[in-house]
C-alpha cells in the first residue's frame, strides 16, 4: 500500500477482471515461389526474405508482374466460318504461377499475406529453393497457411509431394499453420484423370507418395481438380508493363502472309482486334489451392474459422478441369486404405460452375481430425491461449495464479461458445478447463516449475451428410 503524507482524497483503482485472450489471425497465408523481382530498395534485397503485403498492387511493387508468355504457347486459330478462337499449349506456357495465384487469392476474399520469393524467372522451378523458402517462413509467427503456387509445375510427383511433406512437418512442429495443396499433374506427359482406365487415377500418386501419419496429415487438405479461370495470360514485352508483345501469339490458318498477331497490326485492324480478343478469352488452367486460401479468409472473416470453407463458388472460375460425378467423388472423399481424403471442386447447374464440395483434411479416416474447420479452430485456440498465458511465466505457481489463468481461459472459451464454435446447450457442456494440485499437477510438477492446464473443447463439425428419410403417411396417422 502506498504511504500517504499529505492530507487529502486519493483514488485507487483495484483490478478486478482477469486478463483477456485475443484470438490470433487464422487466414494469413505464406506464398512461396518464383517472382519477376524481389526488391524493396535494392536488387534482390527481398530474395528469400518473407515480406508482408495486403494487395496485388503491393505485390507488383515489390515482386513484379507475371512471367511473359514465350513463342509457341499462345495461338489465335482462324476457322473456315470466319471465327477466331484462342488456344494455349499447356506444355509450353510459363511455369511460374505466383502472380496469377495472387489474383485468385484476392478475388476470393484474401487479405494480408506473406510472399517469399525464392528466385526469378530465369531458372527452372526448383524444389530445393522452395524448401529453403519454407525454412524462412518458419520464422514468421503470423503465418497460418502454407502454399506453393509454382510447385504444380515441378518435373516429378516425388519432388512435388516432398515439398509438401516438409511443409506438413513444419505445421506439425509449430502447430499454428495448415497446408493447402493440389493433386499433382504431370503436364508434360498429358496427365488425365479417369477412374475407369488403369493407371489414369492421378490421385493415386498423392496417396502412394505423400508421406506422414495421422498426426501429420491432419495439418493439410488437398483439392482437385484444377480449375479453368478468366485470368488473362501475360504476354507483355519484358520490362514494359503496358505494351503487348504481339509477335508471341502465333496464327493458325490466318490471313495470307501473316504468321503472328503482330503481322495483323498494319493490315486489317478488325481481324487484329478479333484475334486479340480471342487470346484474351483463353481460359487459364490454374491449381485451386490459391483460390481456396482466399475462401478460407473469406469464411473466417464472415462466419468464423469453425465454419467449413465449402459449398462456396470460386470467384473467377469458369469450370473445373474434370466434371466429377456423385459416384466418382466417393473414391476421392473417402479413402479406406490410406485415409487421404481429396476435396473436390464440382459444377452444379443453377448454383455455380466451380463449387467447393469437400471439407476434409488428409486425415480423412480420423474421427477427431477429419474436418478442416476442426483442425484450424484448434490451431486458433491453442495459439491464442498460448500467447495469453505467456504473461504468467515466472508467476508464483499457486492457487491465486491458477484462478487467474482458469478464469481468463474460461472467459475466452465462453465467447467462442456464444459465437457458435462449440457444441452444447450450456458452457459446461461446451468446454472444460482444469488446473490445480491434485487435478492436473503433482507436487513434483510444482517443485520442477510446471504449471499444467487441461482444456477440453466440443468443437462443432460440419454436416457433411444430410439424410432425409421419407415414408408413406397413412390416413389414420397423425
Amino acid at each position: 500500500m502506498a504511504e500517504y503524507k499529505t492530507p487529502g482524497v486519493y483514488v485507487e483503482e483495484i483490478p478486478h477482471l482477469p486478463p483477456s485472450i485475443a484470438s490470433v489471425e487464422t487466414a494469413i497465408p505464406a506464398f512461396i515461389g518464383f517472382t519477376e523481382k524481389a526488391m524493396w530498395k535494392e536488387k534482390d534485397d527481398l530474395l528469400k526474405k518473407p515480406w508482408r503485403i495486403e494487395s496485388l498492387l503491393e505485390y507488383e511493387q515489390y515482386f513484379g508482374l507475371p512471367d511473359p508468355e514465350k513463342a509457341d504457347s499462345l495461338f489465335a486459330v482462324f476457322t473456315p466460318d470466319g471465327a477466331v478462337n484462342g488456344k494455349v499449349d499447356e506444355t509450353k506456357r510459363s511455369k511460374f504461377l505466383m502472380h496469377y495465384s495472387l489474383q485468385m487469392f484476392f478475388a476470393n476474399g484474401g487479405g494480408p499475406c506473406w510472399i517469399t520469393s525464392v528466385g526469378d524467372y530465369t531458372a527452372g522451378v526448383d524444389p530445393a529453393k522452395m524448401i529453403a523458402g519454407l525454412d524462412e517462413v518458419a520464422k514468421i509467427n503470423e503465418v497460418t497457411l502454407l502454399l506453393f503456387p509454382d510447385a504444380i509445375n515441378l518435373p516429378t510427383a516425388a519432388g512435388y509431394y516432398d515439398v509438401h511433406t516438409k511443409a506438413i512437418l513444419q505445421c506439425f512442429d509449430l502447430k499454428d499453420r495448415f497446408v493447402i495443396l493440389d493433386v499433382y499433374h504431370d503436364v508434360a506427359n498429358g496427365d488425365v484423370w479417369d477412374l475407369d482406365i488403369n493407371n489414369q487415377d492421378i490421385t493415386k500418386g498423392l496417396r502412394n507418395i505423400l508421406a506422414g501419419d495421422t498426426d501429420h496429415l491432419k495439418y493439410a487438405a488437398v483439392y482437385f481438380p484444377r480449375i479453368y479461370t478468366n485470368v488473362d495470360y501475360n504476354y507483355k514485352i519484358a520490362g514494359n508493363p503496358v505494351k503487348d508483345n504481339d509477335a508471341v501469339v502465333k496464327l493458325v490458318n490466318g490471313p495470307a502472309g501473316a504468321s503472328t498477331l503482330a503481322d495483323l497490326v498494319s493490315g486489317n485492324n478488325a481481324i487484329y482486334y478479333q484475334a486479340k480478343a480471342a487470346v484474351a478469352d483463353i481460359q487459364m488452367l490454374m491449381p485451386a489451392s490459391s483460390a481456396m486460401a482466399g475462401i478460407y479468409a473469406q469464411v473466417d472473416n464472415s462466419r468464423g474459422v469453425w465454419k467449413a470453407p465449402a459449398n462456396i463458388n470460386i470467384v473467377n472460375a469458369i469450370r473445373p478441369q474434370y466434371l466429377i460425378t456423385h459416384n466418382e467423388q466417393k473414391e476421392l472423399n473417402v479413402d479406406p486404405k490410406a485415409g487421404k481424403s481429396v476435396n473436390v471442386i464440382r459444377s452444379f447447374a443453377g448454383r455455380g460452375p466451380a463449387i467447393v464440395w469437400g471439407a476434409r483434411t488428409l486425415a480423412g479416416n480420423d474421427n477427431e481430425w477429419r474436418y478442416v474447420p476442426v483442425r484450424r479452430f484448434f490451431n486458433m485456440v491453442e495459439e491464442s491461449v498460448k500467447n495469453a498465458v505467456d504473461q504468467f511465466v515466472f508467476e508464483p505457481n499457486d492457487e491465486n495464479t491458477w484462478v487467474r489463468v482458469k478464469s481468463m481461459i474460461q472467459n475466452y472459451l465462453t465467447q467462442q461458445w456464444k459465437a457458435g464454435a462449440l457444441m452444447g446447450s450450456t458452457a459446461q457442456e461446451a468446454y472444460f478447463v482444469h488446473i490445480g494440485l491434485g487435478q492436473t499437477m503433482t507436487e513434483l510438477d510444482i517443485w520442477e516449475g510446471r504449471m499444467i492446464v487441461q482444456i477440453g473443447l466440443a468443437a462443432v463439425r460440419p454436416a457433411e451428410f444430410i439424410i432425409l428419410r421419407f415414408m408413406h403417411k397413412m390416413l389414420a396417422e397423425s
